[in-house]
């Protein structure tokens, strides 16, 4: 709570009832004054940071604004009324740095084992299959035309929003305005809220409409303003893109969103497969894919003990070890990284692809279980990473997260160094790693 949204709320109160009827009572305020600069220390920050917030929209938005032909009323329409939203993470106040933070946010960041509990999965894997039957003529129209089974377009729908009970209760233009202004990715929110005034402009939505979650995606399938730009799709009919109230608008924009990205139709994400340990999980990675009868020779079968789809005899499959050697290890098909175009992890590529299988009827849960690896700070991984890039190693962006870069690069490093490859971040390999 900022300082003046605190006094008012004494005021409301009754604790300053002069105050909140407007009478100036000289003797009271520096009392008052140093009450709030006691309990809110950084009230003289967050005027600050108001004004220069005000001379941002005015000096720097509103002209890129009017360069992308928003008119001077949609923009004073949409962001009337707008608040820097200081408890959104992520925020660097201007003039100092960001820090690498212990703990991260989104749960595609938590560990492998927590991200696949079955309280998590269950209750989409029931909600999916109720869905599946209730709009079973939409999803099949959509399958149809965009070629995307309704298992995976269910999975997303109920990973986003819930199928639609979980939207983001956030006013959008507070939340991407304040990114906009002071988050450690200014650029990418800039755009953002470029997106959602033309959004406003072309008569789409309107502001009031546009609530968000606190990364500031929208509506059901939890599109940002650019995406629902560039793939949202009227299926139900009635002339409008409403990815907040129609569920076929939802569904077939989600399945428009993958196919943009590259969906192949006739083909599955993937399956869990056994890798003989003479097979290094350092060979993971989309850049790493081969022919799948490289890997059967190698001693690669799937898990279920079932032979592979007869479409993919040929085809490139990419190794998966989300986990390292510490969880289930994968074949993924070039559609493993459509689904990772919705959310940039692994983690959530495999959990669509899980949830979906089972919405099809698929058995519940993995072959091979997921190890309790000892939990590492973000920063403590960032610490390894930045030890690995100092011995000549890729690890991608050394941001305290392992992706699959740093997860190979852990392996590549173990085996050079007579340890068996586990290609996973853990307590004892920080002691070691040096």
């Amino acid at each position: 709570m900022t300082g003046l949204a605190w006094l008012s709320a004494l005021c409301r109160r009754r604790t300053c009832p002069e105050v909140a009827e407007g009478k100036a009572y000289a003797a009271l305020f520096p009392v008052l004054a140093a009450i709030l600069l006691l309990v809110s220390p950084s009230y003289a920050q967050s005027g600050k940071l108001d004004g220069q917030f005000r001379q941002w929209l005015e000096n720097d938005l509103w002209p890129r604004a009017q360069a992308k032909g928003v008119s001077r009323a949609t923009f004073d329409i949409s962001l009337k009324g707008v608040t820097l939203n200081l408890d959104l993470p992520d925020l660097v106040v201007p003039g100092t740095k960001p820090k690498v933070p212990k703990k991260q946010h989104q749960a595609e960041f938590s560990a492998p084992a927590n991200y696949f509990a079955e309280k998590t999965i269950t209750p989409l894997v029931s909600g999916g299959k109720a869905r599946a039957g209730q709009y079973a003529k939409v999803l099949k129209a959509i399958e149809k035309k965009y070629g995307v089974p309704p298992g995976i377009i269910l999975a997303i729908w109920g990973r986003e929003s819930g199928f639609g009970e979980a939207q983001g209760n956030y006013p959008v233009f507070d939340v991407l305005a304040t990114k906009a202004f002071m988050s450690t990715r200014k650029d990418l929110f800039q755009k953002e809220v470029l997106a959602a005034l033309e959004i406003v402009e072309r008569g789409y939505a309107s502001s009031d409409m546009m609530k968000a979650s606190w990364a500031g995606a929208m509506g059901q399938p939890q599109f940002l303003p650019s995406s629902y730009l560039a793939h949202a799709v009227d299926f139900d009919g009635d002339g409008r893109r409403d990815i907040w109230n129609s569920a076929p608008d939802t569904l077939a924009s989600i399945a428009n969103y993958l196919v943009n990205y590259g969906w192949e139709g006739g083909r599955d994400w993937g399956v869990e497969v056994l890798v003989p340990e003479n097979v290094s999980c350092a060979l993971e990675g989309p850049d790493q894919g081969k022919p799948l009868p490289v890997w059967t020779k190698a001693g690669v079968t799937r898990a279920s003990g079932k032979p592979f789809a007869k479409v993919e005899a040929n085809k490139e499959q990419f190794l998966l070890a989300p986990a390292g050697r510490f969880g289930p290890l994968f074949l993924a098909t070039g559609n493993f990284y459509v689904i990772k175009s919705y959310n940039i992890s692994d983690l959530y590529s495999l959990f669509i692809g899980h949830v979906a299988d089972r919405i099809n009827g698929g058995s519940a849960g993995f072959a091979a279980p997921w190890s309790k690896v000892g939990t590492l700070a973000r920063s403590e991984i960032g610490a390894m990473q930045n030890e690995l890039v100092a011995k000549g190693y890729d690890v991608g962006k050394p941001d305290g997260l392992p992706g699959f870069k740093t997860r190979r690069s852990i392996g590549d490093w173990q085996a050079k160094n007579g340890m068996a490859a586990t290609c996973f971040p853990d307590p004892a390999l920080k002691k070691v790693l040096k």
